[in-house]
């Protein structure tokens, strides 16, 4: 049995933080503003904060950058966030890039997986300077491919 806090699980991959690096880079107030881009060429900006966080986890307001007004909030962990990366080692490749951003050049771990050999793949860059979510995610979905970037992050 292993004792590194970056696997979970059998079967998993390491994620590339573990909670507590993720707990530890994200503050009261950190902001992330993403540009998600549909299929159909169309654009929109979404923003997530944190706010009241503890050793365990944090509440996790989001909302469209265009409808401040509609914001959904939910308690999330730590050991959740870090759960979103841990991916099957039978159907996930694992490569460090170096990924051109809005933050800039970044060094990246980046997974391509998929939930058997021969559905579609799904693509995760995360940033070794960023731990949290990734900097951007590419995921197949009907008429083409969804992608997440994140254009900011900020602190207060």
């Amino acid at each position: 049995m292993t004792t590194d806090p970056h696997v979970l699980g059998p079967g998993l991959l390491p994620t590339p933080f573990t909670a507590a690096e993720i707990r530890e880079a994200t503050g009261r107030g950190k902001t992330i503003l993403l540009r998600v881009e549909q299929p159909d060429g169309s654009r929109g900006e979404r923003v997530n904060r944190f706010r009241e966080t503890d050793a365990e986890g944090a509440t996790l307001d989001r909302w469209a950058a265009d409808a401040p007004e509609a914001v959904a909030s939910s308690r999330v962990t730590w050991a959740e966030l870090q759960g979103h990366a841990a991916f099957p080692a039978a159907h996930t490749t694992v490569t460090d890039v170096s990924l051109e951003t809005p933050l800039g050049v970044l060094e990246c771990r980046r997974y391509d997986t998929s939930e058997a050999p021969d559905a579609p793949v799904e693509s995760f860059w995360f940033s070794l300077a960023h731990p949290g979510m990734p900097v951007r995610y590419e995921v197949p979905v009907h008429g083409g491919v969804l992608r997440t970037t994140v254009l900011s992050v900020t602190h207060p």
